[in-house]
């Protein structure tokens, strides 16, 4: 079957992690875009009043409880997406927690519970929406982050986990490619984006978690989603400071270790309080979009770029044409 992706207005959107942050974000845009859908976080009361205000703006979304890191729970949401809607179209892998620590002073529990969301929350979303995507065709995507690609000095269990769902992504594609299943696997990597993750992780370092800069809104990598879900798309890097420290750490990996260490002070507050609890084993609870105090940037000339490649060099060409009519108009 050739891969084909429906219109936005026409699918059906599953989207893990819904009540907050890029979640909530993207899942009010599909709304205000057509889409149906279903949205899972671990927060019952907080998914029904998200739901509640799309269908009151004319929209229809279903609400699923779930914890990702549980694969029966995931599979549950595959099946309570099919029961209400008959099929799934694009698959969303968002779910994600934070811890603020060395790596050696982490928590075995907190670092295995996180990988338990983060990683395995991927892994299951991914069992889970495969088989249903395989059968007409879709879009999987799973949101990791620019620290899948370099070390991030107090947010080492996080890098470490967003590293795994790189590798893991990546080779599904390939497989999936190989046997010639219709489906777009998408990974979408995040710079620092103004999401309260911050104010929701385990922190262990003391002051206020703080996301470094620079920051972008959480708007940018919900149009870089929905834009995966209606055009295959390999990946997308959502930040041209992001892509900026990715390959630094690339290209210069010795320099990048010795700065990045110097830079690990941009990720605390020392004069302000952690707010409590964190959302590592529970619920945050406040089904908010953005951070309290900081403001993400609203534009990425980067990111515009790598959205829509064929325009941006139609409009370099234009240019280049322009720049060599004018130097052809002066030396005439």
């Amino acid at each position: 079957m050739p891969l084909k992706l429906k219109p936005l207005d026409q699918q059906v959107i599953v989207i893990t992690g819904a009540s907050s942050g890029i979640g909530l974000v993207t899942a009010r845009l599909a709304a205000d875009r057509g889409a149906q859908l279903v949205l899972v976080a671990r927060d019952e009361n907080a998914l029904g009043e998200i739901v509640a205000e799309i269908e009151q703006a004319g929209g229809e979304a279903y609400a699923v409880a779930a914890d990702v890191g549980d694969p029966e729970a995931v599979q549950r949401v595959a099946r309570h997406a099919v029961a209400r809607f008959g099929r799934v179209d694009t698959w969303v892998n968002n779910a994600g927690v934070a811890i603020y620590a060395k790596l050696l002073d982490t928590p075995i529990g907190e670092h295995e519970r996180l990988f338990r969301t983060n990683y395995f929350g991927v892994v299951n979303g991914c069992a889970a929406a495969v088989p249903l995507l395989r059968e007409q065709g879709g879009a999987l995507i799973t949101v990791a982050s620019i620290a899948a690609g370099m070390p991030s000095p107090l947010m080492g269990a996080y890098a470490a986990s967003k590293h795994a769902v790189k590798g893991y992504v990546d080779t599904l594609r390939a497989e999936l490619l190989q046997e010639g299943a219709p489906i777009s696997v998408t990974l979408i990597q995040p710079s620092g984006i103004d999401t309260p993750v911050a104010e929701h992780t385990s922190n262990h370092v003391g002051g206020k978690a703080r996301i470094p800069p620079l920051v972008y809104d959480p708007l940018l990598v919900a149009e870089a989603i929905l834009d995966a879900a209606s055009r295959p798309t390999r990946g997308v890097t959502v930040g041209g400071a992001g892509k900026m420290q990715v390959l630094f750490a690339q290209h210069a990996p010795a320099l990048f270790d010795r700065v990045a260490a110097l830079g690990s002070a941009l990720f605390i507050d020392p004069t302000r309080n952690q707010p409590r609890p964190d959302n590592l084993f529970t619920p945050a609870r406040d089904g908010a979009e953005r951070s309290r105090d900081q403001t993400g940037k609203g534009l990425s000339v980067y990111t515009s770029a790598a959205r829509h490649p064929v325009a941006t060099l139609a409009i370099g060409a234009v240019m280049a044409g322009a720049g060599l009519w004018w130097q052809r108009r002066r030396a005439a």
